[in-house]
């Protein structure tokens, strides 16, 4: 699927001078706590040696990253902020530095974090890992964090990766992926079957898409509509109507809505679902805020969508 913002994603500003802006940062200490900009999610190893430094385009990969490497990564999550939108980021001079001192990346692609790229290109020497292109779903769609088998072939190569620059501590990380990948294969079978029913829903955009396939449920939301939503044009009258005659008609189950994109359409399709008594599922695109694990999120998320189906 083609990203749905094309606007510019990188700071107007050459090279070289975000690396002098880098080394301004680093020497001041300055690290993004709240809103966009980079967050460090490790402290001290407390084990002592020196841990892996990771830089990953958002929180969701960050948290993969940090189920796998345990205590042996310091990950750095560019966006962490549920407000801030990937496919209009710009990077700061903090970023540019946990980029340039990186030993592994690890982005989304498929034109989701654009930004990212030049960030990666930074890392000089680093193992540079695409979620996109590592969970090879077959299909157009970006959202691949909502794969759940895509995740776990992410989780192996984070800690394939991660045991090429670390060797002796290639086991942890190894049976960190392996615990990891348990825990997604009971969300699996947790999630599996839930559309048994012929159950339907609608969605403000595809984000969930993925979690709806594994869950068999059929999305019944016109493609013109999601379509001008994540492009951000103007809905078709056509298929804004066909959308509100599927949720006050009760046609469909649920609406699976955006969270973290809100325009006056969307606003109005969750308001009639509300009315109509259709159970409204809001859906993310980056870890909810006070959450920082990817298993704890998930989970959420598809209770959320079992509870709506019921």
């Amino acid at each position: 699927m083609n990203s749905r913002r094309t606007k510019s994603v990188f700071a107007a500003v050459s090279a070289l001078a975000v690396l002098a802006l880098g080394a301004t940062a680093c020497a001041s200490g300055d690290q993004a706590s709240t809103g966009s900009g980079a967050q460090n999610a490790s402290a001290a190893n407390p084990g002592g040696g020196e841990k892996i430094k990771v830089v990953a385009s958002t929180d969701v990969w960050g948290s993969v990253v940090t189920a796998v490497g345990g205590d042996k990564v310091e990950v750095t999550s560019i966006i962490h902020d549920p407000s801030a939108d990937p496919h209009s980021y710009e990077t700061t001079a903090s970023d540019a530095v946990a980029a340039k001192n990186a030993k592994l990346t690890l982005s989304n692609g498929g034109g989701y974090d654009d930004f990212f790229s030049k960030l990666a290109d930074q890392a000089a020497g680093a193992q540079k890992l695409v979620a996109v292109d590592i969970a090879a779903t077959g299909n157009e769609n970006e959202h691949v964090w909502y794969s759940l088998p895509g995740v776990e072939k992410v989780a192996d190569q984070v800690a394939a990766k991660l045991g090429e620059i670390q060797p002796a501590s290639k086991d942890a990380f190894t049976a960190n992926a392996t615990a990891f990948k348990g825990k997604t294969q009971e969300l699996l079978k947790k999630v599996s079957g839930l559309g048994a029913s012929n159950a339907k829903v609608v969605a403000t955009e595809p984000v969930a898409h993925y979690l709806l396939d594994s869950a068999k449920v059929t999305d019944a939301t016109p493609p013109a509509f999601a379509e001008a939503v994540e492009a951000e044009q103007d809905v078709p009258a056509a298929a804004l109507n066909e959308v509100k005659q599927l949720i006050t008609g009760k046609q469909v189950k649920a609406l699976i809505n955006n969270a973290q994109t809100t325009t006056p359409v969307t606003q109005q399709v969750v308001g009639d679902a509300k009315g109509a008594g259709i159970a409204v599922v809001d859906v993310t695109e980056t870890l909810p805020q006070g959450v920082t694990d990817y298993i704890a999120w998930m989970t959420k998320e598809v209770d959320a969508l079992a509870g709506a189906l019921k």
